[in-house]
């Protein structure tokens, strides 16, 4: 039936090997995208009506271009709308169409489904219109959709991961300016395993605007004292001088994002000179710090991590994602993949009930466009 199409348009899902909880603290954060993909297929319908079909889903959503603020309240379909609701407040040209959306990224996974479907439907409808690609602006809209229309205050990481990811690499990106350097994903005698603790999980339910609202307590208190223009320019000696100044709350969340930000530069390191131990190290340190610190882990989250990082050939692992629920990334030898697996996957589930997830994917492009599915 794809064939009726006039263009196939993907944007990936994503895993943060390390940099956690920093991007909207202007720091630098160390993403790829992956081969999980939302596809979607798309063509020109003449009218000013959207008509979104899913492969996943039953039923259809229209929605009318001239209304696309009125459709916040939908189960699916809400995460389009808002996407080109917001390309359409920029300028762009939205056109009626028709659309088949197919995403292969696991919806509660922390592996950034929503920026998947943020980005694609906003590269589709660039597509359909002859609108030139610019995966920058796109993600910059894709987050505001997220932002304004979803209601999860996040940073830019996952929607730019999502547009601008290239197979094989993972991005050094500078959250506050969006500098981004591709740094080669090489692991040597290593792979990066990523499982799903398999527990379902909203941010927007979660407390994750909460600790955004935390950060931007440090800062307004830190900035009128230090003169910082963003959290991730803090450095350690500065917020121990000034730790009275917080609330101990503040403060952990504050510490948090300070290590981080010092973490994401030793990973990419680690990675340049080929020392995985170190990465596996930072790995580590990274969980016990979103768990102690930044409290946005949980019990299933903190088994799968304890249950990896205690198998002998795994030399890391962390949460990836927003927390409280969702996936693990683990540095684990290569020839043992297949113990690793059965040890932790058995562990958790008699720990915790849950049966885990253990995925397999590469690290894929971000924005693809295909003319003409056939």
């Amino acid at each position: 039936m794809y064939e009726e199409y006039a263009f196939k348009v993907t944007a990936a899902g994503r895993v943060n090997i390390i940099g956690e909880h920093v991007d909207y603290c202007g720091g630098k954060v160390f993403p790829a995208a992956l081969g999980f993909k939302n596809t979607v297929y798309i063509r020109p319908n003449g009218t000013d009506k959207i008509n979104i079909k899913w492969t996943t889903l039953d039923g259809e959503v229209t929605l009318d271009i001239n209304r696309l603020d009125e459709y916040k309240s939908l189960d699916y379909g809400n995460y389009q709308a808002g996407s080109l609701l917001m390309w359409k407040k920029a300028g762009y040209p939205i056109v009626g169409c028709d659309m088949i959306q197919d995403c292969t990224v696991p919806f509660g996974s922390g592996l950034s489904s929503s920026a998947a479907i943020e980005v694609s439907t906003i590269a589709a409808m660039c597509a359909v219109t002859g609108t030139p690609i610019d995966r920058v602006k796109i993600a910059l809209e894709a987050q505001r959709a997220e932002r304004e229309y979803v209601g999860v205050n996040c940073g830019i990481m996952d929607q730019y991961a999502s547009a601008c990811g290239k197979a094989g690499y993972a991005m050094l990106l500078d959250c506050a300016t969006l500098d981004c350097e591709y740094v080669p994903v090489e692991t040597g005698d290593c792979s990066l395993v990523i499982i799903d603790c398999k527990k379902p999980h909203s941010l927007v339910e979660s407390k994750y605007n909460e600790r955004r609202a935390e950060t931007e307590t440090a800062l307004e208190i830190l900035g009128k004292k230090t003169g910082i223009k963003c959290l991730a320019e803090l450095d350690a000696a500065t917020l121990e001088e000034n730790a009275s100044l917080l609330s101990p709350t503040v403060c952990k969340r504050t510490k948090h994002v300070v290590d981080e930000c010092a973490r994401v530069n030793q990973a990419m390191t680690a990675m340049r000179s080929g020392d995985m131990k170190k990465l596996g190290e930072l790995l580590n340190a990274s969980h016990e710090s979103l768990k102690t610190l930044y409290e946005v882990t949980g019990k299933e989250l903190d088994a799968l991590a304890a249950a990896a990082q205690s198998h002998p050939a795994c030399l890391g692992s962390r949460m990836t994602g927003g927390g409280f629920g969702g996936c693990t990334v683990s540095l684990v030898k290569t020839a043992e993949l297949d113990s690793f697996r059965e040890y932790v996957l058995d562990k958790y589930k008699r720990e915790t009930g849950y049966d885990a997830a253990y995925y397999r994917t590469e690290i894929g492009d971000g924005i693809t466009v295909e003319k003409n599915v056939k």
